[in-house]
């Protein structure tokens, strides 16, 4: 039984053949999926994939890419989407200084924002973080202590894994875990407390090995899973069983 903690299934590569990608789902174990917002449509698609189909869960926010047009009555929006069955988290939402489609300034305003939302409502929090380490661990540490979350496809130092597990959050790992060359990466899924540690596929994008370079789909999380199995000397059903309980703990609504 695998979880998929972070994927966008509502995403338009899979018009074509998204119920066969729930049924391959399905057939590698994966019982549950997160299907995450990252804007207000996307959050809205979220919402309506998950109430539509039982292995589908959702959470709602919006990433820093659109900071500068966010206003306060689409954040309002994504408060009302919370109180809807089957949201589990807020996010993603986070820090963004690889694309830098937005002012630093701006990004951490809505980053704030959004954090304190999830502070008032005890929701998790899903965080995008790219390029901006320090800043985000600034933020988490100022802004989120006390709060649940995840440090979504973690591709991080252990500098800087250690400073968010202090924070309280969790650590999510994606298809990179499972690159020859990822070892910065593997340093840290074998140092990571093991109730800590979830797993995910971002898909359609970040897809494991031995399918780089293709699209990403729920069923590919199998391949996470067994990578930190190797890494950790631990068996598929262990790291099954351990990623499912984390992902309960953190998202709590999970079992509703």
């Amino acid at each position: 039984m695998l979880i998929d903690t972070h994927t966008h299934v509502h995403s338009e590569q899979f018009n074509d053949d998204r119920a066969a990608v729930f049924e391959r789902a399905q057939a590698a174990g994966v019982t549950r999926m997160i299907n995450i917002g990252y804007d207000l449509p996307s959050s809205r698609a979220s919402v309506g994939l998950a109430q539509s189909n039982p292995m589908v869960w959702a959470s709602v926010g919006i990433q820093p890419h659109y900071a500068l047009e966010t206003s306060a009555a689409e954040l309002a929006q994504i408060r009302e989407l919370l109180a809807q069955p089957r949201v589990v988290a807020l996010g993603e939402i986070g820090l963004d200084y690889y694309h830098d489609r937005a002012p630093h300034d701006v990004q951490e305003q809505l980053f704030r924002q959004q954090l304190a939302m999830a502070r008032e409502l005890d929701f998790p929090v899903v965080i995008h973080s790219r390029e901006a380490v320090a800043d985000t661990v600034r933020v988490l540490d100022s802004a989120a202590r006390g709060q649940a979350g995840v440090m979504h496809s973690f591709s991080g130092d252990w500098a800087y894994a250690e400073a968010c597990l202090d924070v309280g959050f969790y650590l999510s790992f994606s298809g990179p875990v499972t690159f020859k060359k990822a070892v910065e990466l593997q340093d840290v899924v074998q140092r990571a407390p093991l109730d800590r540690i979830l797993i995910e596929t971002d898909a359609p994008y970040l897809t494991p090995h031995p399918y780089r370079g293709k699209r990403n789909e729920p069923s590919y999380v199998a391949y996470v899973a067994e990578a930190i199995a190797r890494l950790r000397n631990l068996s598929l059903d262990e790291v099954a069983t351990i990623t499912t309980a984390n992902a309960e703990r953190l998202f709590k609504r999970l079992l509703a």
